[in-house]
C-alpha cells in the first residue's frame, strides 16, 4: 500500500503557510517601522537636553532659537526637512519652562525607505521639573 498525502491535504497545507507568512510579514513591517523611531527618540532626547541648557543659563525657553537647539538645515545639525541621512524631519518650539519637540516622518525625501504617512513623534518636556511627554500617530 502506497502513502502519500492528497491534494486536499497539500491545498489545506499551503493556504495555511500563505496566512502564517501574510500575518507574520505584516508585523515584520511594523516592528521595523518602529525601530526607525529610535532615531526621533535618541534626536528628541539630545535636543531636550540642549532645551534644559539655554532654560538653565536663561531662566525661559520663550524665544530660543532652532540653532541653540541644534536643528537646522546644515549637514551637522538636526533636520528642519526630510534629507537623506534620516528617516524623519524636525521642528521645536520653547515657551516658559516647556519645549514641544516635533519629529515628522518622512514620505519624500527623507531616508530611503520613505513613509507611507507622515506620522508624528511629539515630546513635551518641562525642563524645570523634568516631566516627560510622549504623544503622536504612528505608534513610535
Amino acid at each position: 500500500m502506497k502513502k502519500a498525502f492528497t491534494l486536499l491535504e497539500l491545498v489545506v497545507v499551503v493556504i495555511i503557510l500563505g496566512i502564517l507568512a501574510t500575518l507574520g510579514l505584516t508585523q515584520y513591517g511594523r516592528v521595523i517601522e518602529r525601530s526607525r523611531g529610535a532615531e526621533a527618540k535618541a534626536i528628541a532626547g539630545t535636543i531636550r537636553q540642549y532645551a534644559a541648557a539655554y532654560y538653565m543659563e536663561y531662566g525661559t525657553l520663550t524665544g530660543v532659537s532652532d540653532e541653540r537647539l541644534g536643528l537646522g538645515t546644515a549637514n551637522d545639525q538636526v533636520p528642519t526637512a526630510c534629507r537623506t541621512s534620516h528617516y524623519f524631519s524636525y521642528s521645536a518650539s520653547g515657551s516658559g519652562t516647556s519645549v514641544i519637540l516635533t519629529a515628522t516622518r518622512c514620505t519624500a525625501g527623507g531616508k530611503n525607505p520613505q513613509a507611507l504617512a507622515a506620522n508624528t513623534l511629539i515630546l513635551t518636556s518641562d525642563v524645570s521639573t523634568g516631566v516627560d511627554t510622549w504623544s503622536g500617530t504612528g505608534g513610535y
